[in-house]
This record gives C-alpha cells, structure tokens and sequence, in this order.
C-alpha cells in the first residue's frame, strides 16, 4: 500500500449528503476483485443524463477537476453497504483523500486500509472550503498528515484529529497483510518449531 504523508492537489467538490456506497460504484461494478479499472464506473449514474450523454454539471465530466486527487465532501459520506470496491474505485480515479464533516464507519475504516486518509472537518469549515473550491479554478489543498493539518491558499490551517495507530500504518504504508508481514521471520520459525514438535499434524493423509 502506497504510504501517505503529505499532499498538495487539486480538489473536486461534491455537494451532497449521504452518498452512500451504491452511488460511488453501483452494483453492476462489483464482479471484478481487482483494485484497477473502476474508475469508469465511479458515480456511475450520477456522470450520465438519463440518455446516457456525459452530464457537464458533474464534476468528473468537467476539465478543471480531471486531476483532482482531494474529494470534498458532505455529511455521512460513504454509508450504505461494506463494499471495499467504493474506496477502491476513488483511489483507481486519483483520490488520495476525502475530506467531509462525517463518514460511515465501514467506509471510514476501508480507507486506511487502502492508502486513503478520510479527514473529518467540522461542516463549517467544509462548506467554507467549498465556495472557495467551487469560486476558484485550480484550487489546492495540502493535507499534512503527520501535522493532522488541511491548509488552504490563504494560508488557513484546519486540524482534524485520529487515531495514532491508523495515522501510523497509514504513514508507514501498511495494510493488515503489511503489519502481518512485519513479523514474517517469527511466524516462519513458529511454523518450523511447530513442525519438529507435532509433526503428526503435517503429515500427508492422502
């Protein structure tokens, strides 16, 4: 997993409640268990007009937010059902953070275990941020993890808070499987010591 300290990009703002997972990458996106190519289907039905023409008030479909690797979000961001596919496909589009006044619990936890930092602001500061985002093309952010600060161009710095544990292996780049792995040498001579004392337990039965 991709570590995360530090980012200055480009901010894509989507002003809505409640986003729940069906809407970040809808069922029919959910047959493949690779981690790339869902960015097509990312906020599917809300890129489309009921014709299937690319709708231009979306801001996937507009030019000035093609790079953006910061998603500015509303309350309850990410609620709806467990799919792991819904921060996959954010990372697959360029997302290396979400910032939103709260996230599902499911949503919020999936993030840091796919390398993206979900920053909890407080809704002032959200919406405040926005009109600046939605005013100004080419608007950035920098995300500082190891200072928990957001900062604007200003100069404003917003600090948001989180686990030390999460912020560690997200620092680090660990995953479950990473933090498993960093004790591969005591697990492989466990298995070994295992084998010498029970050896009736790896014996072939076929």
């Amino acid at each position: 997993m991709q570590p995360f300290t530090q980012i200055t990009g480009l901010v894509a703002p989507l002003n809505r409640v409640n986003v729940d997972t069906d809407q970040i990458i809808p069922k029919q996106f959910l047959k493949t268990i690779k981690r790339t190519g869902l960015r097509e289907g990312l906020f599917f039905d809300w890129r489309r007009k009921k014709d299937g023409s690319p709708d231009p008030d979306f801001f996937l479909n507009q030019s000035r937010y093609e790079s953006s690797t910061i998603l500015l979000t509303r309350d309850n961001f990410g609620c709806g059902s467990s799919r792991e596919h819904a921060p996959w496909a954010l990372l697959d589009q360029g997302f290396r953070c979400v910032i939103a006044p709260s996230f599902a619990d499911i949503f919020y936890n999936n993030c840091f275990q796919n390398g993206i930092l979900p920053v909890v602001l407080k809704a002032d500061e959200v919406l405040s941020v926005m009109k600046e985002v939605v005013g100004t093309e080419g608007y950035q952010l920098t995300v500082d993890l190891g200072n928990q600060t957001v900062t604007t161009p200003g100069g404003t710095a917003y600090r948001f808070d989180i686990d030390s544990f999460r912020k560690d292996c997200l620092y680090r780049g660990l995953d479950s499987i990473g933090l498993t792995l960093q004790h591969e040498a005591a697990i492989t001579a466990y298995e070994q010591r295992r084998q010498q004392d029970a050896p009736w337990l790896f014996a072939d039965v076929r």
